[in-house]
């Protein structure tokens, strides 16, 4: 990712339960941005071009953190059906979807605080990577993050276990190392898999008692609760 910084080190530091933790995973929406109207538009553009009901907006605000395709199933079942709505999504999303977002207020700071305590941060996402990698690069603390994993294009890599593997690997680290913080049960699904803590944020779009129903080893209600929990 071009301006993306890589550092070859990670500090030490931080522990939740009594672990290290060098290695620190964001999920991107729900999380770092509100993409709420980019993600709800674009779905809905997808269904008036398949000729589909568009649901209500209650149901395609539940539609942030699944796969897309996972999403798109219950309505249209079929999948060249399917395959032929993520394309109207893409069609969108690419020409302005991907920009209709803003950061969540207050993370900047927390960000920065955890990137000068000598953390590496990452983003895990379930947005197909090359979204991904632009919209974090026009962050304006995105400068910060060494990597961005995202879904592959054809969805063979969509479920946050599967993402979240990925990091580890790309990053040669160990799950003991790292800890993955989320707004939806997907994040925290994905963290236990691999025995991580995960920590669920409540500014998203899942609720409390998704998230700890979920397995979230912590859950914090402002960001600035990230800095207290990790320090």
């Amino acid at each position: 990712v071009s301006g993306i910084l890589r550092r070859q080190s990670a500090a030490c530091g931080g522990g939740i339960g009594g672990a290290r933790v060098r290695e620190i995973f964001f999920d991107l929406d729900g999380t770092l941005i509100d993409s709420a109207v980019g993600i709800t538009r674009c779905a809905a553009y997808a269904l008036e071009r398949m000729g589909e009901p568009v649901p209500d907006d209650a149901v395609l605000r539940s539609w942030i953190g699944p796969a897309l395709r996972e999403s798109f199933r219950p309505l249209l079942r079929d999948p060249e059906r399917i395959e032929q709505a993520v394309g109207f999504y893409r069609e969108r999303f690419e020409a302005i979807g991907w920009s209709e977002h803003t950061p969540y207020p207050g993370l900047a700071e927390v960000i920065a605080e955890l990137d000068s305590d000598g953390r590496r941060l990452s983003v895990v996402t379930a947005k197909n990577e090359p979204y991904a990698r632009r919209i974090v690069e026009h962050l304006p603390f995105g400068g910060v993050f060494d990597e961005v994993v995202g879904a592959t294009w054809d969805g063979s890599r969509s479920h946050k276990p599967d993402l979240i593997q990925e990091m580890l690997d790309r990053l040669g680290v160990e799950p003991r190392h790292a800890v993955m913080i989320g707004d939806r049960r997907m994040d925290m699904e994905g963290a236990r898999h691999h025995s991580m803590p995960g920590i669920g944020v409540l500014w998203g779009f899942g609720s409390e008692q998704e998230l700890r129903d979920a397995g979230a080893s912590h859950v914090v209600a402002a960001p600035t609760e990230l800095t207290t929990l990790l320090s």
